[in-house]
């Protein structure tokens, strides 16, 4: 490949840049660097960072979050020498004795310090005892050190207060430089923030190297904030700390806070100073991490000619900014330019190519690369092996893949993590039906013995519809727990009732290994639910009789399923046979929804008993009475309670603030309509109609009602209250006024209302053509009779029973029996079972003309067919 022509990939044959010194101070690289000596340092000046005027509050205990194994390592000390101790301490083999001269006694504690802990201290307490560390700051400072490696920082904090109040020291910038010490090489950023701000509490300036040492740890932490602290707090004292600036930018860049951290750099161009190496890699990964590549290359540029030879951890940071941008080529030739430089590759540069060809979608060079970084005895990172698999699910490479994978495990990723990354990438690139394909060798023997493992792919396989994938992962799993195995079952069969793949669950759940005779409630109760769904009554029926039969006690769940599959399948009379089986279980309480499902089903059922007991149960039962509680109570409970009741739990709805609907309004003016109540029906009409929830049921209830009171009027002026609203007249509504004025027997009004149907082409259903056999036979009018019956069975919806009932009836007042006796056997032609009424309307027919002898023969037949 040809070498693109840019100034920063020439070798570089400059002699490496002069040690750096002007008239700044700068970080020195530890601690030991910048000694600690004999001589007190004294800063009088008031810091800007200080936080309070006593430097006290709340120093109390302020580390104990921060203890560790060895603490307090004085006062144990103390109390296991006991009082006696001290004189049993040989001193003399170090060649003091009580007299000797706190220099002397300083310089043993100095060699002690540097490697044996132990000693020093004990040391240090017998220089306490013989009056050694009056005004003796280096003592107290070697002993700093050893508490700091210990992490007592308890400890530490004492000895400071003992210095100022014991000893008559002056607490200088070294005594707490050696403890922020101590936390920077430890890396303990909260401590080591602490003890900065406890420094500037007492009025102690800090100075470069302690800068440099809190910036870093704020780097390790990410701590935003705290360092824009400090490092105002830098520039205000007129400080310049290369390495703070150093660590404000990595800090930014890291946070993606990138116009921040070109702030900074620019303070550092800005600052006459001269840039360190570390200075150079933050600017130019910063311009890196942006994708801003014009600026990061003039920034190479020019640190190579401030005299930096060529230095391969600038070079990875741009191949790095190259791939972040998918620019390839530049990397590439950047890349080859590396041995004309004088540098070797390292895992680093491998890793960034890697990356960069994955983000450029390049399958084939990502390979490559990772085949030399593995061949040149470099490791990948998370990252490579993440965008490798990512790259090669999406270009269809399975055999790759595998080699990937095979790969991850012998370098001891964890399993769980490589199966994670798998998982994503094939669901991301849209070809998880690969994955069976994929997951071999040792990652799968691994998937086979863990439970969890095992779990995430097969909830992996169900979710994607790969159930048969699916069942040979759990027919070939090594571990055995039936709990944890029913839970699995269980929940990958939830999954896809949530996914809406029913004849996924039932593959799964006939798959479900059967230990005993003892079925997993849960899964029942959820296969049964699943089974009802799909219309499958008879499967779900076995499987409650099955549960039946076993002896397990059954839970709230589980009767909550079945009478809601018998429910949907209309067996109204098997669910009231489960609630009844529920009641004798004493232990079960029902839920609110599953108490609103046997206010339904007893209403269905028409047990207006059952309806009352459950109602004076639900006041007992302390059920919290929500707006649908409420509806429901009210609407299947509208024949079951006194009105009196039923109107105080429709008023104390109100007062709750909840909100009744439609069905809610139009059963309340039901029952006050069919109480002759008007007064309140029209209140609550009023009310729904503000609401906007009435209907055209809501007038035809109110119609009917006035109806069958023969109050005519009201009826008709509610018809036209109904169109002025904007409704239509309804069927309903002309049945309920032709029954009305019929009954009334105010034919003309009749014929009228018979002519509006015709004219709103109304058409009649079944009950208006009984209507009108009945009003008709009460009148004796047997033409009308017939032609009401002829047009019922050529143009309505043929007879019911109720049409024949009433025709029987006609019949019998015409004096017409023995066409009454012939309806009988014409019901029975068409299919129709004659009922009770059917029979007593025939004998009445026979009784009303002398047919004596045929009434008693048809009433004992009655009496056999079990009619009473």
């Amino acid at each position: 490949m040809q070498q693109i022509a840019k100034p920063w990939l020439k070798p570089f044959h400059h002699s490496p840049p002069p040690d750096v010194g002007s008239k700044h101070r700068y970080i020195k690289s530890s601690l030991e660097q910048d000694e600690v000596d004999g001589g007190t340092e004294i800063i009088r000046t008031k810091s800007p960072g200080r936080r309070d005027g006593t430097g006290e509050v709340g120093r109390q205990g302020v580390w104990k979050r921060e203890r560790e194994k060895g603490n307090n390592v004085l006062d144990e000390m103390i109390k296991e020498m006991g009082d006696d101790g001290f004189d049993e301490l040989g001193v003399g083999m170090y060649g003091v004795r009580r007299f000797s001269s706190v220099e002397s006694c300083n310089n043993v504690l100095r060699r002690l310090e540097k490697g044996k802990d132990s000693e020093a201290l004990r040391f240090f307490l017998w220089m306490r005892r013989n009056g050694k560390l009056k005004g003796n700051v280096m003592g107290y400072c070697l002993v700093l050190r050893v508490l700091g490696r210990r992490g007592d920082w308890d400890g530490a904090e004492k000895l400071v207060q003992e210095m100022k109040a014991v000893s008559d020291c002056v607490v200088d910038r070294r005594v707490f430089k050696t403890v922020i010490y101590a936390c920077s090489k430890r890396g303990n950023v909260e401590v080591g923030a602490r003890w900065f701000r406890f420094m500037l509490e007492n009025d102690i300036e800090p100075d470069v190297a302690t800068i440099g040492m809190v910036m870093s740890l704020y780097q390790k932490g990410w701590n935003a904030k705290e360092a824009e602290f400090v490092f105002s707090l830098m520039r205000d004292l007129n400080l310049e700390c290369l390495s703070a600036y150093s660590s404000m930018i990595t800090i930014y860049t890291r946070l993606g806070l990138h116009s921040k951290a070109e702030e900074v750099v620019g303070l550092l161009n800005q600052a006459e100073v001269k840039l360190n190496l570390e200075n150079w890699l933050v600017m130019l990964n910063s311009y890196c991490q942006q994708g801003k590549l014009e600026q990061a290359e003039s920034t190479l540029f020019s640190m190579q000619k401030a005299g930096f030879p060529p230095n391969i951890v600038a070079y990875n940071t741009m191949i790095t900014g190259y791939g972040r941008v998918s620019n390839m080529d530049d990397a590439e030739a950047m890349f080859h330019s590396l041995e004309h430089l004088g540098l070797k590759p390292d895992e680093t540069t491998y890793r960034s190519m890697i990356e960069g060809y994955a983000r450029a979608g390049n399958s084939s060079k990502a390979q490559w690369y990772y085949e030399e970084l593995r061949a040149s005895g470099f490791k990948p990172n998370s990252a490579n092996l993440f965008s490798l698999i990512n790259l090669h699910a999406k270009f269809d490479n399975v055999v790759a893949a595998i080699g990937i994978l095979d790969d991850m495990v012998k370098m001891g990723c964890q399993a769980s993590s490589i199966l994670s990354t798998v998982l994503q990438a094939y669901e991301r690139a849209e070809k998880f039906h690969k994955v069976p394909l994929v997951v071999k060798g040792s990652l799968y023997k691994y998937i086979l013995v863990s439970r969890t493992a095992c779990s995430v792919l097969v909830m992996a396989y169900v979710k994607q519809g790969l159930v048969d994938a699916a069942m040979n992962v759990l027919e070939e799993k090594q571990w055995k727990d039936r709990r944890y195995e029913d839970n699995l079952y269980h929940l990958l069969i939830c999954s896809c009732k949530e996914f809406d793949l029913l004849d996924n669950a039932v593959k799964i759940f006939t798959h479900l290994p059967r230990y005993n005779d003892n079925p997993n409630l849960h899964i029942v109760s959820t296969m049964i639910g699943i089974y009802s769904s799909m219309n499958r009554f008879s499967d779900a029926e076995n499987l409650y009789q099955k549960v039946k039969s076993s002896g397990v006690e059954m839970d709230l769940l589980a009767f909550s399923v079945v009478v809601r599959m018998y429910a949907k399948a209309g067996s109204l009379d098997d669910a009231c046979l489960v609630l009844d089986a529920m009641e004798n279980q004493k232990n079960i309480i029902p839920d609110v929804y599953l108490i609103r499902d046997m206010l339904r089903i007893y209403q269905k059922c028409d047990k207006q008993d059952k309806l009352a007991e459950l109602y004076y149960k639900i006041l007992k039962s302390g059920v919290t009475w929500d707006q649908e509680m409420y509806n429901c109570v009210i609407n299947c409970c509208a024949h079951a309670l006194p009105i009196d009741e039923l109107s105080r739990v429709f008023d104390e709805m109100i007062q709750h603030g909840f909100i009744p609907n439609t069905i809610t309004y139009n059963v309340m003016l039901d029952v006050h309509g069919k109480a002759k109540q008007f007064n309140k029906a029209w209140k609550v009409l009023n009310m729904a109609k503000k609401q906007g929830l009435t209907d055209a049921i809501s007038y035809s209830t109110l119609i009917a009602a006035y109806g069958k009171s023969k109050d005519l009027e009201n009826m008709r002026l509610t018809v036209k209250n109904m169109q002025f609203n904007g409704f239509s007249v309804t069927l309903e509504v002309y049945n309920s006024m032709l029954d009305a004025y019929g009954k009334e027997k105010q034919m003309e009004n009749l014929r009228n209302v018979l002519q509006r149907m015709k004219d709103s082409n109304c058409y009649s259903d079944s009950y208006t053509y009984n209507i009108l056999i009945n009003i008709y036979g009460e009148q004796g009018w047997i033409e009308e009779v017939a032609a009401v019956l002829t047009e019922l069975k050529e143009y309505g919806p043929g007879p019911d029973l109720c049409s024949y009932n009433t025709l029987i009836k006609a019949y019998g007042i015409a004096g017409l029996v023995e066409d009454a006796v012939s309806v009988i056997k014409e019901m029975l032609d068409n299919g129709i079972n004659p009922d009770k009424i059917t029979y007593l309307n025939l004998i009445t027919a026979l009784k009303r003309n002398d047919s004596i002898f045929e009434a008693v023969k048809w009433s004992l037949w009655m009496k056999q067919l079990g009619f009473s």
